[in-house]
């Protein structure tokens, strides 16, 4: 673990995911399945270690969004149903059999190649149906209750039909103008395009989800057969309100200070000289940069925690490393942990404050971390 830390590292704490899911599935009905959203390397957190922790504490499903991430888990060990969100080409039906993947379906045109391509097997092909009720991306469109698609799709012989599903647009934002009403028009379209496809059919779907991190702090009333969170699971929440649930950042990056460097009043810091020191300096050296997922658009805007004391970034962020005013730590040395956001004694930054000052997510910090950065697992 220790050569994990001499240059830049995240720390992933495995135990803050496993309260998290305990704080959501307290919501729960009784019944009620819980699905960990586990794409793009479970939001940079590692797909393989996450996904162990989660059988371990009654995960009952999991999604990612390519064939790939769910081979990754196949081959990991992971016996748990895997949901494949992002659309699957019809040449690979049979892989997705192999793997015991389901697979969302959201178009007429697919759902016959698929079941064209299931005659050559013999077997069935699982599908979740998706249906599009505001989105404005993949599903069967349903805003206008016409489901004579979805039907025929649920209908084909060689697909097994197991799920149903849609995704909220602004579930997160309950307190903005028009998005409550907007995800209760989702929802009421939802159950009432299932109930129809249903009886139109003549099927019932086992599985009704709908709930992602948004809807599960906001609307309790989605939450039907399965929830599906994704950010929550991870400890931070989609917008500022927080439903009750409790829950624990896993992630923190952190780094070694490479040098500490003096300098006089009128020095220039870093490319084009965005900064000039107005006093006698010292910075620290940080091998922490763009290539490892810190955005050069925070460049003199964010804080490092040094001892546990905010210190500011200075010049531009460069690939590999960046610059951080430690004037008023004067104790500071090569070889001190520099946190970029996580805990450090009494202070905390949060990626959230990060992804504020960025203009961003923190979906999208998360994911940023480069696979050159090692995941270190605690918890």
């Amino acid at each position: 673990m220790e050569d994990c830390k001499k240059r830049t590292w995240a720390e992933i704490d495995l135990s803050a995911i496993e309260d998290n899911v305990r704080a959501m599935t307290a919501k729960l009905p009784a019944g009620c399945r819980f699905l960990g959203v586990v794409k793009a390397d479970a939001y940079g957190h590692g797909a393989v270690p996450v996904t162990k922790r989660l059988e371990k504490c009654g995960c009952g499903y999991l999604a990612v969004a390519c064939i790939d991430e769910a081979e990754e888990l196949r081959k990991a060990g992971t016996e748990l149903p895997i949901l494949i969100l992002g659309a699957t080409a019809a040449e690979y039906a049979e892989a997705l059999s192999n793997l015991d993947a389901t697979q969302a379906l959201g178009d007429l045109a697919t759902a016959r190649a698929y079941d064209k391509s299931r005659n050559k097997t013999g077997k069935k092909l699982k599908v979740h149906i998706k249906l599009e009720t505001g989105m404005g991306r993949l599903g069967f469109d349903v805003k206008n209750r016409d489901v004579s698609n979805a039907v025929e799709a649920v209908q084909l012989p060689n697909l097994q039909p197991e799920g149903v599903f849609t995704h909220f647009a602004v579930s997160d934002e309950p307190s903005r103008e028009g998005c409550e009403a907007d995800t209760r028009r989702q929802f009421k379209a939802f159950m009432d395009a299932t109930s129809e496809i249903e009886r139109r059919a003549n099927i019932k779907f086992d599985i009704r989800h709908c709930t992602n991190s948004g809807a599960m702090i906001n609307y309790p009333e989605t939450y039907l057969d399965m929830v599906r969170p994704g950010i929550a699971l991870y400890g931070l929440y989609p917008a500022k309100e927080q439903g009750g649930i409790a829950l624990r950042p896993a992630m923190s990056l952190r780094s070694r200070i490479a040098a500490v460097t003096d300098h006089a009043a009128g020095d220039s810091i870093g490319y084009g000289c965005t900064f000039t020191a107005k006093r006698p300096s010292r910075f620290a050296v940080i091998p922490v940069g763009y290539a490892d997922g810190l955005h050069r658009a925070l460049s003199n805007k964010l804080e490092f925690l040094i001892h546990g004391k905010r210190c500011p970034q200075v010049g531009r962020i460069c690939m590999d490393m960046c610059m951080v005013d430690v004037t008023g730590a004067p104790d500071v040395k090569a070889g001190d942990v520099a946190t970029i956001f996580g805990a450090d004694g009494k202070e905390t930054i949060s990626v959230n404050e990060l992804a504020e000052k960025a203009g961003t997510i923190s979906y999208e910090l998360l994911c940023a971390v480069s696979p050159r950065v090692p995941r270190v697992y605690v918890g």
